[in-house]
């Protein structure tokens, strides 16, 4: 006889299996890229992570026959539902063997959560929040992924789909590599916005000013998307802590900040694919990971534009583009960086697909978030 059965995370033994579930899981998956176990760690650990100070967090594991068979986690962002004026609640961490009925299981606990906390809808995968690692792969399971990217079995989009969601939103990840870039494109975009802007300055973000940094980043981003699908304004503990991840592996080649008669208006965060270095760590970073990490960084093919905003009064005219062509075009020199993604960009953002477009980048895969009424 076939037991099934979903588990209500409670106690450390549980959690630790909730963490370590998608190591053995997706064991041997070509393209799949093991992320670091100590990260994995720290997203749901509600002591260390600023997110939980607004938010709260459930994670059920299913079984079946004995065995972990999947997961998910139903977290609620109160920070979210007080920006956007709703009573959303959202789910994350999903993993699941193909089997229609364990899913149905589990996105019935998620939702039996969130229903009973009073919240109306339910949207996601966002593990655990809108910004951190979003969405289901939904198309290009022949490559990897990059850097804080979801990778997952293609038959997902099915399961959730026929567990009673809908697609809410798509976002789209470009490509742009050295034989589709359009340099002489790119050169002349840039020259009509130098006419436009000849106060316009782009500089690097100041690695030793961290601090300072953060502070310019946030403020622009939390201006720039505020009129964006699923955005939240950004604490300052959430951004620091952020900072404190990608210290360790950002490059001011690519991450830049423009500045106008020097004021701060815009800014690009790229991030060196360092999915490249862990995709044979197994999620370890001790004993020898963190060497490898070290050595390795600088030499990593690929580059993901990752965050990016611009002051809304200076939308549209082109900065975007020239901070874009800025990190290309450093990465091009250096001879290592093969290729850049942008990512990820909601399917309703039109200037930005055009941005991306005109560049040279093509569409190389598609994300999905899904949502349901509770």
């Amino acid at each position: 006889m076939n037991s099934s059965g979903v588990t209500f995370v409670s106690n450390q033994e549980e959690k630790e299996r909730f963490i370590h579930f998608i190591y053995p899981f997706y064991e041997g998956t070509e393209h799949w890229v093991p992320p670091l176990r100590m990260d994995q760690k720290k997203l749901v650990d509600q002591e260390k992570n600023p997110f939980y100070e607004n938010a709260e967090i459930a994670m059920f594991l299913a079984q079946k026959d004995g065995k972990d068979v999947g997961r998910i986690a139903a977290i609620i962002d109160h920070r979210f539902n007080d920006f956007h004026d709703t009573q959303t609640g959202h789910f994350g961490f999903f993993e699941c063997i193909d089997d229609q009925h364990t899913a149905d299981l589990l996105f019935r606990v998620a939702s039996d959560w969130l229903r009973d906390k009073g919240m109306n809808k339910v949207l996601g995968p966002a593990s655990p929040s809108m910004m951190d690692t979003i969405g289901v792969l939904i198309d290009g399971f022949d490559k990897d992924p990059y850097i804080m990217m979801p990778y997952n079995f293609d038959y997902y989009d099915k399961l959730i789909q026929n567990a009673g969601l809908e697609k809410e939103m798509d976002m789209y990840a470009y490509i742009v590599d050295q034989t589709t870039v359009s340099t002489e494109r790119m050169d002349r975009a840039m020259s009509i916005v130098r006419r436009r802007l000849p106060d316009l300055e782009i500089r690097p973000v100041n690695l030793k000013k961290m601090k300072e940094e953060i502070q310019v980043v946030r403020k622009i981003y939390n201006e720039a998307w505020k009129n964006n699908w699923g955005f939240i304004p950004l604490t300052e503990a959430e951004f620091a802590a952020a900072g404190k991840d990608l210290k360790m592996i950002l490059d001011p080649k690519y991450a830049h900040v423009a500045e106008i008669k020097g004021e701060p208006v815009a800014f690009s965060i790229g991030i060196p694919n360092i999915n490249e270095i862990l995709k044979d760590m197994n999620g370890k970073l001790f004993p020898f990971g963190f060497l490898k990490l070290l050595f390795k960084k600088n030499k990593v093919s690929g580059l993901r534009t990752a965050l990016m905003g611009v002051l809304p009064e200076w939308q549209g005219k082109g900065i975007d583009a020239l901070l874009h062509q800025r990190s290309i075009q450093n990465g091009l020199d250096d001879g290592i960086k093969q290729e850049s993604e942008l990512s990820w960009i909601l399917e309703s953002n039109a200037e930005m697909i055009r941005v991306a477009e005109r560049i040279g980048g093509s569409l190389d895969k598609t994300y999905r978030i899904y949502s349901k009424a509770l």
